[in-house]
């Protein structure tokens, strides 16, 4: 055959080549057939062919069919690319991306739900956020206060500050009514006494001289009142004469006298009637001398001065009682407060977490000059012994209430990270809630947002939630 009809034919069959090359090309990179159920894959010898052919298809789809028979041929180092492509797309696939049957593979992202429809990883840690767990047990240790919250009142206050003091109502000096010397002491300093309790007793030579007076006079009284008697009888039966009865009553009725003036005179420094009666039937004589000073009223003795031995006369105080049942505020209100003030309001006393609340009973209308304030007074319920004379304290007059939704103490409030947060109370413990605050007075708060009416909130101590909430979340964190 000649060379120009061979070269003819080689022309001619590299042509159909191509052709064919084309067509098929075509069917591979064209889209996948999709069958009745959504599947992108072949059935039979179809499909095993495709799954051969896949590696050199796709270098066939993406570089043409020349290059990829060359390539196929003579492969280089570059050639590995497009395979290491290849090889991180199946990797993607294999936590989750879908492949071309549409479903997805691999291991599913912490947090998602699985076939069943059930939550796991990130949405059960999620649960326990923010939640503080404790036991009855350990919330009764740490005296974690809760209360609901609730409507209230809010108070507009006037601030005022105060000093405690005694009662002047419930305290008594003791002074010792006649000159002697300290026999002995009976109650020290910071006793409790009931009234006529013995404090100490003054060997007395005028107490000594009293009793005796009193003693004469009654024994003179009693020689006179029978002489009356028996002058009063003979006169009836006119056996003596009336000159002689007259005599015998003048003579009673001045030892009467003298025995009341004796009797008053005991009195005064204190015997009761009791005591004074029972001096006729006392016979050791030696006891006369003795005084003693009685508590005239109940409560404590605040001060003492006098020691044994020690002379005391009726110019010095000797013991101070006084009732710390109920204390005085003495507060020093500016003058442009003074209209808020008046007898019978309210008063809340406050220091350090002391807290009471007492009634104004007494308002000086004068302004003092050095301190140009006012001088109120107002009484505190002292039962418990929470507040010591002598004291300082910070005073708020209540001039008006204002009705809120929801409040709670002030003390359930707490910051962190910025915001205000509460501790709401859950089973197994306090979860934390943030919250917005609106007006508030020196006690309570008002919840504009974030917690609802009757929910149950730690109320004291939540200093050591907080702690225990930044202790979890470094933890968490770790």
């Amino acid at each position: 055959m000649k060379p120009t009809s061979k070269l003819t034919l080689a022309a001619a069959a590299a042509l159909l080549g191509l052709f064919v090359a084309y067509r098929e090309t075509s069917a591979m990179c064209g889209p996948a057939k999709v069958d009745a159920h959504g599947h992108g894959h072949g059935h039979g010898e179809e499909q095993e062919a495709g799954h051969a052919a896949e590696g050199f298809g796709m270098k066939v789809c993406e570089d043409g069919v020349v290059r990829a028979v060359w390539e196929s041929i003579w492969p280089s180092s570059a050639d590995m690319a497009p395979v290491a492509k290849a090889d991180a797309d199946h990797g993607k696939e294999a936590v989750g991306e879908k492949e071309g049957d549409g479903h997805a593979h691999g291991k599913e992202p912490a947090g998602e739900k699985d076939a069943d429809g059930h939550a796991h990883g990130k949405e059960e840690g999620e649960s326990s956020e923010g939640l503080i767990k404790l036991s009855a047990e350990q919330i009764k240790a740490a005296t974690i206060e809760m209360q609901p919250a609730a409507s209230g009142k809010l108070s507009k206050e006037v601030a005022a500050p105060g000093r405690i003091t005694m009662n002047a109502n419930a305290q008594a000096r003791v002074v010792s009514k006649l000159t002697g010397t300290v026999a002995s002491i009976d109650k020290q300093l910071g006793d409790t006494v009931s009234a006529g309790d013995l404090l100490a007793t003054i060997d007395s030579r005028e107490m000594a001289d009293a009793k005796a007076d009193f003693l004469a006079a009654s024994r003179t009284e009693e020689l006179a009142r029978s002489t009356y008697e028996r002058e009063e009888r003979l006169w009836k039966q006119k056996v003596t004469a009336e000159q002689e009865f007259l005599a015998a009553r003048n003579a009673h009725a001045e030892a009467k006298i003298r025995l009341d003036v004796a009797h008053q005179r005991l009195h005064a420094i204190g015997l009761s009637d009791d005591e004074i009666k029972r001096l006729p039937d006392i016979g050791d004589e030696s006891s006369f001398r003795i005084y003693e000073l009685r508590a005239p009223i109940a409560g404590q003795v605040t001060a003492r001065d006098l020691v044994l031995g020690q002379t005391v006369g009726t110019d010095k105080e000797v013991f101070t009682i006084a009732d710390p049942a109920k204390v005085w505020i003495e507060l020093a209100v500016a003058p442009n407060d003074l209209p808020f003030a008046k007898k019978g309001q309210t008063v809340r006393v406050q220091s350090g977490t002391r807290q009471a609340s007492g009634t104004i009973i007494a308002l000086s209308p004068v302004i003092d000059q050095e301190t140009r304030s006012a001088k109120a007074i107002a009484e505190v319920d002292n039962a418990s012994g929470t507040w010591k004379p002598g004291d300082y304290v910070d005073a708020r007059l209540i001039a008006s209430e204002q009705e809120v939704d929801i409040l709670i103490p002030a003390g359930a409030i707490q910051t962190v990270k910025g915001s205000k947060v509460v501790f709401v109370s859950e089973s197994g413990g306090f979860r934390v809630r943030p919250v917005t605050t609106g007006r508030e007075d020196s006690r309570n708060v008002e919840i504009v947002s974030g917690l609802e009416f009757g929910e149950t909130v730690a109320t004291s101590n939540t200093f050591t939630l907080k702690a225990e909430l930044g202790k979890a979340e470094a933890e968490h964190e770790h």
